[in-house]
């Protein structure tokens, strides 16, 4: 079986792998030892994508700021037959919640439980897995205070427990280094050439759609400014990159945030449909920029 994303996450890569492969460098199949390094993982289906596809592939290093889904990634990585039992016996509990109150009665309690839990890497990895499967469009969300606080999303029969999926897993990450930090920290663990896909939090494309908040402290525009330095940091260094982020073209011709921010670097537009939003008619195709530190 075939490692996938294990969680939904908000600008998740799952619908555009095809698109991002074909703009992988030309040598990337030929490189032996490449490391693969990914300073945002997210729900890393691109990470899945690419260890599946470039068996070259012989170390991988994933970071993201968000401590509760690195934590969930590394109990994959050491302790997954425990965590599958923690899972079954929550999704044996769901199960018997006869009516949607009751199922919402049970997601309010785990995720006032998660939000106050401090130590057990276990025990939060498989609340965190729950409250994703059975949350409101499966959205990752925190407060001020750096709470969950998505409410709860209706599901009557979600997969709470795949477990064939989590032995996948563990197996993939046997290769992967997990850090949780800053992205600009995962330097510290990168001792030669290789290559980094970022998928950091998009600019939104207007206020009212902003959703960078999946850790506490947000990504704004400065952030997205030090991300690009960063970025011209690592093409000096002699390693390459690809970048995603939103096409505020979408919504205004004139902005060139980014076209500004990566000048001189190539740029594409991919696209994708939107995946998660309130509104159903705000679902549709949309562009989304793919910047690269090297050509065809």
């Amino acid at each position: 079986m075939r490692a996938r994303p294990f969680v939904k996450w908000a600008g998740g890569k799952g619908q555009l792998l095809g698109q991002l492969d074909a703009l992988l460098p030309n040598d990337f199949t030929q490189r032996e030892d490449l490391v693969y390094v990914e300073p945002f993982v997210g729900g890393a289906a691109m990470l899945f994508h690419v260890l599946a596809k470039y068996p070259n592939i012989k170390r991988a290093i994933i970071n993201d700021a968000n401590s509760e889904l690195v934590s969930t990634y590394k109990t994959i990585k050491t302790n997954p037959e425990e965590l599958i039992g923690l899972l079954s016996r929550l999704q044996e509990e769901f199960g018997k919640c006869a009516t949607e109150e009751l199922r919402q009665d049970m997601y309010n309690k785990l995720r006032d439980k998660f939000n106050a839990h401090k130590g057990d890497e276990l025990e939060t990895s498989a609340l965190f897995i729950f409250l994703n499967k059975t949350c409101f469009n499966g959205l990752y969300r925190v407060n001020s205070k750096g709470e969950f606080n998505v409410p709860f999303g209706k599901a009557k029969n979600p997969t709470i427990c795949d477990a064939d999926n989590i032995r996948a897993l563990n197996k993939v990450l046997q290769k992967v280094t997990i850090l949780n930090g800053d992205f600009e920290d995962v330097m510290k663990s990168v001792k030669s050439k290789a290559f980094f896909y970022f998928d950091p939090p998009y600019r939104p494309l207007t206020q009212s759609a902003a959703f960078t908040a999946y850790a506490k402290g947000g990504f704004n525009d400065d952030e997205q400014r030090r991300l690009a330095q960063f970025c011209r940091k690592l093409d000096r260094a002699g390693h390459q990159w690809m970048l995603s982020n939103s096409d505020p073209h979408n919504v205004d011709p004139e902005d060139d945030f980014f076209e500004e921010l990566y000048q001189g670097f190539d740029i594409k537009r991919v696209v994708a449909s939107r995946a998660i939003n309130s509104k159903g008619d705000g679902r549709g195709k949309i562009a989304e920029l793919a910047i690269r530190n090297y050509g065809e």
